[in-house]
């Protein structure tokens, strides 16, 4: 069998573009993935900052304003102290479990920003099911804190380990189902198509409307998972000098602070992706990028604007949690379970019926 030379060249041609397809996209997804990670990093920097200058509005006092213009590198000089402390070890605890317990805790926050989607398809992974994908990993974050308090060898550490375990699966319950509501609602699990759902009648057409019950147990539980005031028992002060965090220093304990805030940033991205209509206009029937006369799917002001609204939703509704730290006082482990297992539990059972028989009679 004789081939022909043109034939030989077009498949090493062939097999040439091939490669070069793959390399490219290697190189587009890490570069995607970098830049997520990068702009993750400026988000909990902004509202380290944010955090400061709010509390100290709300105290009237002056907050940080040395470190940069208006104190905004101060949490950057903060990690970078963090940085180049000494790393103590307790010297009868578990070292491996007191060392993977922080990057457990970091790695399973960070791996759920993959499904949050800040524009039109601007998204690293659009799967099916990707809230319940964030559910998932988001419930092995208490797992590294337990091996954390565990591992410090420490009855104060250790307590807080298993407060952070009991108030997680006390709260995800709740959690979960308020999401399970949202995905009927929008006859899907992905999280672009809920934000889709919510397009076609701009501001009234949010899912905050149509799940007020909802939304309020899913504040409530979300402001529990991230252990912000009043619901930071892990880390009570006054009973567990500082929980599972403790026995840290150095770099150890600042990705325990890098978690916490990572956490919350990632609540309210999903706040506004649920429930607050992500990066879709508020005025019915207008889009930015079609006011514009710009194509949805290329146009590099469309998706900046998209990005633009999506974090604009999210930072407004920081202030939620920031305020409660200084308005509201810590309730105690009882309540904590109480108000988990015997009120919104039941609340979010009924919502979740409520929806379903709703979206039966639609049919």
């Amino acid at each position: 069998m004789i081939i022909d030379t043109t034939e030989v060249q077009a498949i090493n041609s062939f097999s040439t573009s091939e490669s070069i397809k793959e390399i490219y996209g290697f190189i587009w997804m890490f570069v995607s993935i970098f830049t997520l990670i990068f702009g993750i990093i400026i988000g909990v920097l902004v509202i380290v900052w944010l955090e400061r200058e709010i509390s100290a509005t709300i105290q009237q006092r002056i907050g940080p304003e040395y470190a940069g213009p208006l104190g905004i590198l101060q949490a950057l000089a903060d990690g970078t102290k963090l940085l180049f402390k000494e790393d103590l070890l307790p010297s009868r605890g578990d070292i491996r479990l007191f060392s993977v317990g922080p990057s457990i805790a970091v790695i399973s926050i960070l791996l759920s920003y993959l499904v949050i989607p800040f524009g039109y398809r601007l998204v690293l992974g659009d799967l099916s099911i990707g809230v319940f994908l964030w559910i998932t990993i988001s419930s092995i974050a208490p797992i590294g804190l337990l091996m954390s308090g565990y591992g410090s060898n420490n009855k104060y550490s250790f307590s807080g380990g298993l407060r952070a375990a009991a108030q997680s699966i006390s709260y995800e319950i709740p959690l979960t189902l308020c999401v399970l509501s949202i995905s009927l609602l929008s006859n899907s699990s992905s999280t672009v198509d809920i934000v889709e759902a919510q397009s076609k009648y701009g501001f009234w057409g949010w899912n905050l409307w149509r799940q007020p019950i909802g939304f309020i147990v899913f504040l409530i539980s979300s402001l529990a998972e991230c252990e912000r005031l009043p619901f930071d028992l892990p880390e009570a002060e006054e009973e567990l000098v500082a929980g599972y965090q403790t026995e840290y220093s150095g770099i150890k304990f600042g990705l325990f602070y890098i978690a916490s805030y990572l956490n919350l940033l990632l609540s309210s991205l999903f706040v506004t992706v649920l429930y607050l209509g992500g990066w879709n206009f508020s005025i019915p029937y207008i889009s930015i990028p079609e006011l514009f006369g710009i194509n949805k799917m290329a146009g590099v002001f469309g998706i900046t604007i998209g990005i633009f609204i999506t974090l604009a939703k999210a930072y407004l509704f920081l202030f939620i949690p920031i305020t409660t730290r200084w308005t509201l006082p810590r309730i105690r482990m009882d309540q904590l379970l109480n108000l988990g297992w015997k009120f919104l539990l039941p609340i979010s059972l009924g919502n979740l019926l409520l929806t379903t028989s709703s979206q039966l009679v639609s049919l």
